[in-house]
This record gives structure tokens, sequence and C-alpha cells, in this order.
């Protein structure tokens, strides 16, 4: 699997091990890759990839993967916080037991 990143580093779509189609994170088949074209299940022309970028058909970068060479500034992680003390572990279920854990 290889993730594709958006402008903001948000990981918006995978390229399943095949390296040949395109999936959102909710399951959804969307597109899929010949030779480097990009192309949407409809048919419709969407881009070409180089470089691990991923880019519009107006030559503008659309997505980033993990192994991108070259492109844009990526977007810079923030600094990390200072880590408190752990809390006692308990036995109940976390409230944000979903993708809301990562986006606090």
């Amino acid at each position: 699997m290889n993730t594709l990143y958006n402008s903001q580093g948000q990981a918006t779509a995978y390229i399943d091990d095949d390296g040949e189609y395109i999936y959102l994170y909710n399951g959804s088949s969307v597109a899929w890759i010949s030779d480097d074209a990009v192309y949407a299940y409809s048919g419709k022309y969407l881009g070409w990839i180089n470089n691990g970028w991923f880019y519009d058909k107006k030559g503008c970068p659309a997505f980033f993967t993990d192994n991108s060479i070259g492109g844009p500034a990526r977007p810079a992680r923030g600094a990390r916080e200072a880590r408190p003390a752990r809390p006692a572990r308990t036995s109940s279920w976390s409230n944000i037991s979903s993708d809301r854990y990562f986006y606090q």
C-alpha cells in the first residue's frame, strides 16, 4: 500500500499493493494507473505521476507519496508537545477510538 497525501499532508487515498488501483480510505475504488497516467473509473484522464508526485491535467502537484522526490515543499510536522505524566490505565474504551484519535 502506498499512501497519497494532499497539500496539507493528510492521507487522502492509497494505491493498492498491485500498484494499479487507487482507493479512498472508506474502501471506494476511485481510479487506476496505466503506465504513468491516472484515470478515473469513468475513463476520464486525471493526470500523471512523476517521481512519486501526482500531477493534475494542468501540471500542478495534487498528491505526494512517502517516496516522492523533488516537487513543492511538503507540510512540516509541528514541534512536539511536552509529554505529560501517564494516568493510570483503565479497562474502559476511549471515547475517541476512531480516526479522531489522530486528529486531536
